[in-house]
């Protein structure tokens, strides 16, 4: 008989969740990294980033999430989002041609046709789920 007591249940449970917790926020620091720069470079968007960022703060760091959506830069999409699911409807433009000038450059510059493909069921996918949202 062994005199070790036994183990908490939990312990490798609190593991994972540190482990989760972590790993979302570094997630978090690279999307608000990469949402702030597509903030200022045409042709990158920076706000679905922005929406990943604060999604993982929201699990990982309660204080990087409230520090995010109150930054007069980075916050007011994010809010807007979350308030009415809206995107601009100037934003749903440019992604739009964003989208047809990506497919074609890849196609003159003779991407693979499997890439054309992926590409435009990929783009196809956005554009619905950008027009099926209201305008902000």
């Amino acid at each position: 008989m062994s005199t070790e007591p036994p183990r908490p249940p939990f312990a490798a449970a609190t593991f994972r969740q540190i482990l989760l917790q972590r790993l979302l926020f570094s997630a978090g620091l690279v999307f608000v990294t990469i949402g702030a720069i597509g903030m200022v470079v045409p042709m990158m968007p920076g706000t679905i980033f922005l929406i990943l960022a604060a999604w993982c703060f929201a699990k990982s760091s309660p204080r990087f999430e409230a520090w995010m959506l109150n930054n007069r830069y980075l916050g007011p999409s994010v809010v807007r989002w979350r308030e009415t699911g809206a995107i601009p409807l100037i934003a749903k433009l440019f992604a739009f041609a964003s989208f047809i000038g990506s497919w074609t450059g890849a196609w003159y510059f003779g991407a693979p046709i499997y890439v054309l493909w992926g590409l435009g069921l990929l783009f196809a996918g956005l554009a619905i789920f950008m027009a099926t949202r209201p305008n902000g």
